[in-house]
């Protein structure tokens, strides 16, 4: 499966952005869909996760209340929904996907085996 993001941008303090990674080649709906982000300088952390079933969720805490994950069978598509952004979410943000049957959303990157290229999000204050 090869994923692309899109979505990413320029916005300011407070604003709202929705990000969408696009599943092709096959059916992302057997896997764990997940995002991550990757800051300046920093290592890349997980955001948010999504199980196979679409009802299990994952939140780091810096995402917990503001951002929503959610996908779309019918078009291979996970969503990512962020709201009242702050600069600190400044950030590459890639969409990472595994078959793998884990038992919980992992949220260590190597857990995972296919990535996008990441989509930029950049907000300022």
């Amino acid at each position: 499966v090869q994923l692309v993001e899109s979505g990413g941008g320029v916005v300011q303090a407070g604003d709202s952005l929705r990000l969408s990674c696009v599943a092709s080649g096959s059916t992302s709906n057997n896997y764990i869909m997940s995002w991550f982000r990757q800051a300046p300088g920093k290592e890349r952390e997980f955001v948010a996760g999504i199980d196979r079933t679409g009802v299990r969720k994952y939140y780091a805490d810096s995402a917990s209340g503001r951002f929503t994950i959610s996908r779309v069978y019918a078009e291979n598509t996970v969503h990512l929904q962020m709201t009242t952004l702050k600069s600190e979410d400044t950030a590459v943000y890639y969409c990472a996907s595994t078959i793998r049957p884990y038992g919980r959303i992992p949220i260590t990157s190597t857990m995972y085996d296919r990535w996008g290229q990441g989509t930029l999000v950049t907000v300022s204050s």
